[in-house]
């Protein structure tokens, strides 16, 4: 099989827009988390998220054609943009039908649905805009994607919830693996920072009710940590097969080296006791990638800050990795970006990246009080100089779907 490497990163967050400014919040330990101002808020009972507060669409997209558009697309136009110019791949006549574009969403165009919905209702059919269809699906982005710099190779959106990035770039490395594709876009996006959307969560009571500290709302792992922190933002990664980055002198951050997918069959939102179902996802990874549990040094953890997300990851770790969970170094940078849905296993691939790549891990912020029975090293409150050869990226979402991606250091 052939190997799969990334060479681009692209991100938006509510750490800001651009790597950069990402991996500095990260190693800083900043909160990307605030007050909702993007709607009145005052009416529900959980007014903070991470909202991205810097970004300007026309510096991706032509203004008259962002008006097209819903923000999940936007966010990933923007990502992929960053992924392609970070690569330094050129998509041509000769090899555009080889580059693919695996990019998902959890929940699509929720703003304009909600937008056109209240116009319909309020006002009549002509206040529904021609392109609230395409606004709102969610293959669009990758669609977007495509359109804007010709690549015609295999195009889809998977749509898993919260693990809807880490399945894309898992697909996407298994469509380079197998020569269906020689490079592709691959992971998340996702803009759910709205009425209904925060309304939904908050009434799952899934959410932190933290108002009065947001930045301390996304606890994970810490004892009293008390539901996660709605965020939005997208994380592409530009993915290719090795041979042919090595051979143009790209720049590899990682190498991809495994993959795993389950499904628990257990319950619409709580994930599996024990964390069953994400174990077995992190051991199909581990087979698929021919390493030994030993070998893992870095876990960024899916690492919600909710009760029972966090105990039954730390669990299901402990029952793959034995003796050796003592030593993983595990962090959640939900801590600081909040989650970001479908966006976040693509923007959690790109800061295991760069962890191998700049050797640091980032802290789990606001770990304050240890919960005793998420007992493992959760890197807390400060960044970790390590050489990081191999590094686990988890998502688990809704429906007990869940995905796990293993990186190692090329050469490693």
């Amino acid at each position: 099989m052939r190997r799969v490497v990334i060479t681009g990163l692209g991100i938006v967050s509510p750490l800001g827009t651009g790597l950069e400014k990402n991996w500095s919040a990260l190693t800083k330990g900043e909160s990307g988390i605030g007050m909702v101002t993007r709607f009145d808020a005052s009416e529900l009972p959980v007014q903070i998220a991470g909202e991205v507060t810097d970004f300007v669409a026309e510096e991706y997209i032509d203004k008259k054609e962002a008006r097209k558009m819903d923000l999940f697309i936007q966010y990933a136009l923007a990502a992929a943009d960053m992924a392609l110019e970070d690569s330094g791949l050129e998509i041509t006549d000769d090899n555009a039908e080889k580059v693919g574009v695996i990019v998902g969403s959890g929940m699509g165009g929720l703003p304009a649905i909600e937008k056109y919905h209240s116009a319909l209702m309020n006002h009549s059919y002509r206040k529904v805009s021609p392109f609230f269809i395409p606004m709102s699906i969610i293959n669009l982005a990758a669609g977007q994607i495509s359109i804007k710099h010709g690549a015609k190779g295999p195009n889809l959106a998977p749509v898993s919830a919260c693990a809807t990035g880490t399945h894309a770039i898992g697909d996407a490395y298994r469509l380079i693996q197998r020569g269906d594709a020689d490079a592709a876009f691959a992971g998340g996006t996702e803009s759910t920072v709205c009425s209904m959307g925060m309304a939904g969560f908050a009434v799952m009571k899934a959410l932190s009710t933290r108002n009065d500290d947001p930045t301390a709302a996304s606890r994970p792992f810490d004892r009293n940590r008390d539901g996660f922190v709605l965020a939005e933002g997208a994380g592409i990664v530009m993915l290719e097969e090795y041979e042919a980055a090595k051979k143009r002198g790209a720049r590899i951050y990682a190498e991809v080296a495994g993959y795993g997918l389950t499904g628990d069959a257990h319950h619409l939102t709580a994930p599996a006791p024990g964390g069953e179902g994400g174990a077995r996802c992190v051991r199909m990874a581990l087979a698929s990638a021919g390493m030994n549990p030993e070998e893992v040094v870095y876990v960024n953890a899916h690492g919600t800050s909710t009760p029972f997300n966090d105990l039954y990851e730390t669990m299901g770790l402990k029952s793959v990795f034995g003796d050796h969970a003592s030593k993983l170094m595990i962090s959640s940078t939900k801590s600081m970006t909040g989650h970001m849905l479908g966006a976040a296993g693509g923007a959690e691939a790109i800061f295991s990246a760069l962890a191998i790549s700049r050797g640091v891990i980032p802290p789990t912020i606001n770990y304050e009080e240890p919960d005793p029975e998420c007992d493992l090293d959760y890197v807390p409150n400060e960044p970790r100089e390590v050489d990081v050869t191999s590094a686990l990226s988890n998502s688990f979402g809704f429906g007990g779907t869940n995905a796990s991606l293993l990186f190692r250091k090329v050469g490693a």
